[in-house]
């Protein structure tokens, strides 16, 4: 008896095994024929949208795609993943995570038609690998609205160029009756993988700044960028309406003053729109470059990047029926109108797409647009250790709670280039 139980269960086992075709993306099919496939998404504000529109491609092309989200570090997440064998189909990446997992583990989309729509697709040794999901792109956003309220007139972002242009704007503002004009996010990747980035971003040689940093050749005290940039965030710490505790303020407090007008300006990127608009919002938040009062090629632009990024996994443990499927899925994100819908007016993203010309339902969007048509672009670096964001987004910190000083700081920054791997690229 108790060897035909064993018998019975282990044929129970391998029938299961054979109607799921196993746990993960590995699984080619199913009862109704169908492919399956999986999507990781690391853009937490679009799950819904994406699980939605993935639902119902998949319902109308005979498709079976499960799209996944966790908050765990990318590079962390997948590399468990592949250890248990169980890749996704498709992956969300930051820029740099193509560059070292798309190079072992990417598929070779040269060949497809989304390819030539773009200006942003990531190529790693002569292959097509990193599918741009959308544009974004950093700098100062502000409450065109609020402003006007406060002052009386229309707000012209252009006429604010310097530092000290801005300086005199937030005094204007103060002086109409809105005592703290600014507001700022304390999270490690807002001060750290944004902020300080746009110190390496505008070297005329950001790779040779980089490579000084690792040597340990670069005296930021002296460096006419950091400096810059960093009286600019002192101006914005000194007119920051959470300055008595900028370090314990939640993000959502910070975008609901921006949102509803009780300030008018804030460091940060198109991302932002999907918390701006959870509250009551005023309308016409736009985005400008930080000003500087350094005049140089990177005076009066802004960072526009490709943001996030798919890649289609090439491993042993998915199919080359799944990877067809994945590359019909993402010509569809890119090419159909429902696909350009998705992008630029459901999830209100930036798509990276030229044909795209459906209106993106983003208000961040349009300032962005207008510097990417004019060129008042500046090329963001993708590089960073891992652990650069949270390492020295923790110094930054301290700088925004008057912690350190920036003496301080810079020789915090200047420590942890000097201790880090260089990333290979």
């Amino acid at each position: 008896m108790k060897k035909l139980v064993t018998i019975f269960l282990a044929l129970v086992s391998l029938l299961s095994l054979a109607a799921c075709g196993g746990s993960g993306s590995g699984n080619a099919g199913s009862s109704d024929g169908a492919v399956s496939i999986t999507i990781f998404n690391s853009k937490n504000e679009i799950q819904p949208d994406l699980e939605e529109a993935a639902a119902a491609y998949g319902a109308a092309n005979n498709v079976n795609i499960e799209v996944y989200y966790s908050q765990d570090t990318v590079a962390a997440h997948l590399a468990t993943r592949y250890a248990a064998k169980d890749p996704y189909t498709i992956n969300m990446v930051d820029a740099k995570d193509v560059y070292s997992l798309g190079a072992e583990y990417g598929y070779d989309m040269s060949g497809q038609e989304w390819v030539a729509d773009t200006d942003y697709a990531i190529t790693v040794d002569g292959k097509v690998v990193g599918f741009p999901v959308c544009v974004e792109a950093r700098g100062i956003l502000y409450n065109a609205d609020a402003i006007q309220a406060t002052l009386g007139e229309e707000f012209d972002p252009d006429s604010i160029r310097t530092l000290d242009d801005f300086q005199a704007f937030l005094d204007r503002m103060v002086a109409g009756g809105m005592e703290a004009p600014v507001g700022i996010l304390k999270p490690d990747w807002s001060l750290a993988a944004h902020y300080l980035q746009h110190v390496y971003e505008e070297h005329a040689d950001v790779e040779g700044f980089v490579q000084d940093l690792y040597a340990g050749n670069v005296d930021l005290m002296q460096d006419e960028k950091f400096n810059a940039l960093m009286d600019t965030f002192d101006v914005l710490k000194q007119y920051n309406m959470f300055k008595d505790g900028p370090i314990a303020v939640e993000d959502d407090q910070v975008h609901q003053a921006l949102s509803e007008g009780e300030d008018a300006f804030q460091f940060g990127g198109c991302w932002e729109w999907n918390d701006i608009i959870d509250y009551d919002y005023t309308g016409n938040i736009g985005l400008m470059p930080i000003p500087q009062n350094v005049e140089d090629e990177f005076t009066g632009k802004m960072v526009v990047f490709g943001s996030k990024y798919f890649y289609v996994d090439n491993s042993e443990n998915t199919t080359q029926e799944q990877r067809d499927a994945a590359c019909d899925f993402l010509n569809w994100f890119a090419l159909s109108e429902e696909g350009k819908t998705l992008v630029s007016d459901t999830c209100a993203m930036i798509s990276p797409f030229k044909s795209n010309d459906v209106p993106c339902a983003n208000d961040i969007g349009v300032s962005v647009k207008k510097y990417a048509d004019a060129g008042l672009t500046i090329v963001s670096y993708d590089y960073d250790p891992d652990d650069h964001y949270s390492k020295l987004g923790a110094e930054m910190q301290r700088y925004l709670a008057d912690q350190c000083t920036r003496e301080e700081l810079a020789d915090a920054i200047e420590a942890y280039w000097a201790s880090s791997t260089p990333v290979e690229h």
